[in-house]
């Protein structure tokens, strides 16, 4: 709210102005996805205010924890490394994971 103004007057004009505020209860987690990853945000509070029509999701109060998004390798990918490196394709879909999807990184990694 705005410093030094009556919340009973705030209501008053958000109310001329056509502006709804509502608190979501009880939420435990707010996750945002991303190509990248995720933010999470735990015990988050969430606004919605609505505006002539529009409303707008407002999350307050928790700083956001970033997961990165699990790199997905493709089955041909994970066959190729297996036979070119001769190892288990459990074995070469884990070093394709560390080596981000890298095909010659992860044929190097496991002929060494």
């Amino acid at each position: 709210m705005i410093p030094g103004v009556n919340p009973k007057q705030m209501k008053q004009m958000m109310k001329k102005l056509g502006m709804k505020m509502e608190e979501i209860e009880d939420v435990e987690r707010v996750v945002v996805y991303t190509k990248k990853g995720n933010y999470v945000f735990e015990g988050a509070e969430v606004v919605l205010t609505t505006m002539q029509g529009m409303t707008t999701y407002q999350i307050q109060g928790a700083e956001p924890v970033f997961e990165e998004a699990e790199i997905q390798i493709p089955e041909d990918d994970v066959k190729m490394v297996a036979e070119q490196a001769g190892v288990s394709e459990d074995k070469a879909l884990l070093t394709l994971k560390e080596t981000k999807g890298d095909i010659a990184e992860a044929i190097l990694k496991l002929s060494e």
